[in-house]
């Protein structure tokens, strides 16, 4: 699942630092977690859809924060490689 790709691939955790990604142009997918606060997540949710980014929903933003491989919850996590 979405959770597998996190841990396998090449991560930046955070709404700002996701953003900043996506303007320099070097993510491929961006994964927000919907148990997140929408003031947090919509920043990077409605730039990711105009540029044309895929936007993968996941269940819980600790989970997620777990398959990056930190002890706290991540709102948003941009995959910017394989």
């Amino acid at each position: 699942m979405s959770y597998d790709k996190v841990r396998t691939s090449q991560t930046i955790i955070g709404t700002k630092q996701a953003v900043k990604a996506m303007r320099a142009g070097s993510v491929k997918e961006l994964l927000v977690a919907l148990d997140a606060d929408n003031w947090v997540t919509d920043l990077a949710i409605s730039f990711a859809r105009e540029i044309g980014i895929p936007i993968i929903l996941v269940e819980s933003k600790k989970e997620l924060g777990k398959a990056c491989g930190i002890h706290v919850g991540a709102a948003v996590v941009a995959i910017t490689g394989e």
